[in-house]
């Protein structure tokens, strides 16, 4: 029988997202969402929901959410684009800037999704290593149609410089895609960029600082260039109705998403002091997680002692990432009840 799958797409070993158990008694510290309940907006939306408007498509340009988003970051609306989940925008950012014999780039490590659009694409991979300490320095020449530029980063949380950021930008030939997924826990954001330089996006989602992940709505600001080429290669409908009503009602309402950032930092700061306490090395963060390597035990030793015990958190295998843990920052008593458990694990 003829092979009908393409050899690049047979090759490939595609994204491996975190673990989603089921069941009770389970704490789940894995996928870096957000344990509190977003905007009651939201919830009386759903709450309301007419099953007639359901029946309709959706608006193709998402123009009432798409106006919010340009009044929060006070730019125009051709600037904006709306996409399902963030993660939709960065697979259209390497179909729009990537010829195919481009390249993308990004940092390892950094969102191990990345490469895999660009599998899906055929478009080499030029990644740039991060050191020792999970700083960058950019390789003299370094060049590539598209750079992912995650900040804060994931998976160590650590977020780079926006002078350091800039500098990069200035100088680089392609386009810059800022993908500040965790930017609302941190200190600053690169969203000035987007429309200060005509080769930069910055991409936002609703999933971490909003705890809407399930609603899958992100967006990004860039120069109108850009932003009109991604609206002529999305799907026709690439987010439903509903979807557009709760990001819209939800980006409203500032005062909560304040309230729950607010409450992810103190907790953060629990579980950044108990692990040191344990003997974790824990890398500074900016995130709704901490990157931490283990005192004594293999990290993936500690990873599969508290998956035993319905505690899940993740382990990356790979050369760069195989000695530490990457642990969401959940409410203040799943955090004592993983520590809990780390001490019994460490015999502390």
């Amino acid at each position: 029988m003829k092979n009908l799958i393409r050899k690049s797409v047979e090759a490939m070993s595609g994204y491996v997202p975190g673990e989603q158990p089921k069941g009770e008694g389970v704490i789940k510290l894995n996928t870096n969402e957000n344990p509190w309940l977003c905007s009651p907006e939201v919830r009386d939306i759903l709450n309301e929901i007419d099953v007639v408007e359901l029946a309709k498509y959706p608006d193709p340009l998402c123009a009432e959410v798409r106006k919010v988003i340009a009044e929060k970051h006070e730019v125009g609306l051709a600037n904006t684009f709306a996409g399902n989940g963030s993660d939709e925008i960065l697979a259209l950012c390497i179909r729009a800037f990537c010829e195919r014999d481009g390249s993308v780039g990004y940092f390892d490590p950094s969102y191990s999704l990345y490469p895999v659009l660009a599998q899906i694409e055929e478009i080499a991979v030029k990644p740039v290593a991060l050191d020792e300490n999970f700083e960058w320095k950019m390789p003299k020449g370094y060049e590539a149609s598209v750079f992912f530029l995650t900040n804060p980063n994931a998976p160590t949380g650590m977020l780079f410089p926006k002078a350091k950021v800039e500098a990069f930008i200035k100088n680089f030939p392609g386009v810059v895609v800022i993908d500040e997924a965790y930017v609302d826990f941190a200190r600053e954001s690169c969203m000035e960029f987007a429309t200060k330089y005509d080769n930069v996006i910055v991409a936002r989602t609703l999933s971490k600082s909003y705890a809407l992940a399930g609603i899958r709505f992100g967006y990004c600001v860039g120069a109108k260039p850009l932003i009109d080429a991604l609206h002529k290669i999305k799907d026709s409908y690439n987010v439903s109705r509903l979807t557009q009503e709760l990001a819209r009602v939800a980006l409203l309402d500032e005062e909560t998403m304040a309230a729950i950032t607010a409450a992810v930092k103190g907790t953060r700061g629990l579980l950044t002091d108990e692990l040191k306490a344990l003997g974790f090395k824990v890398y500074p963060s900016e995130t709704n997680f901490v990157w931490a390597k283990p005192p004594n035990l293999p990290a993936k030793k500690i990873f599969e002692e508290l998956r035993n015990r319905n505690i899940f958190v993740r382990w990356f295998d790979g050369p760069r990432t195989k000695d530490c843990l990457r642990i969401t920052v959940g409410t203040n008593e799943q955090i004592m009840t993983l520590i809990e458990n780390l001490e019994e694990i460490l015999g502390k």
